[in-house]
């Protein structure tokens, strides 16, 4: 998948940027697996604190209260704070749990999407992985960020 996000990231002349919370740098990693990945990847940032979400992406507090790290409009924040932060052309984030844990309204497995582009409104979506345990919700939340990005470019 990676292979194909960099030829057409090169076709297109796009450049990436992610803002990860659950995946912890997976999605970074993934993207920058392959000799020339410099040509697609402009930075990550690893904002696994709420703090870390404010200072580095701007995720407004008020978001933060109101819906909590694990939601729609903190991944939207996320994302277009990453857009806006760096010299990307697009940007996906994650946040959810993993796990162990999560509770009746944020089970474990829950990981919120968004993928903001220049000139186009930002796509949101919430994936429930289940329980599958934390390797393995982080491995499927990696994979699905790197196919928001496909998608977005083909």
């Amino acid at each position: 998948m990676t292979a194909e996000l960099l030829r057409l990231a090169r076709y297109w002349g796009y450049r990436i940027a992610c803002a990860e919370s659950c995946t912890g740098g997976m999605v970074a990693a993934a993207l920058t697996d392959l000799p020339g990945s410099s040509d697609m990847f402009e930075r990550g940032f690893v904002t696994y604190s709420n703090q870390a979400k404010i200072e580095m992406l701007g995720v407004s507090l008020v978001t933060l209260a109101e819906f909590g790290a694990v939601s729609e409009p903190v991944a939207s924040e996320m994302a277009e704070g990453a857009l806006a932060h760096s010299e990307a052309d697009l940007a996906v984030s994650t946040t959810g749990i993993a796990g162990p844990g999560g509770s009746e309204f944020k089970p474990e497995g829950r990981v919120c999407f968004a993928l903001a582009m220049k000139h186009k409104p930002t796509l949101v979506e919430t994936v429930e992985f289940g329980a599958l345990g934390r390797e393995k919700v982080r491995i499927a939340a990696r994979d699905h960020a790197l196919a928001l990005l496909l998608r977005a470019m083909q």
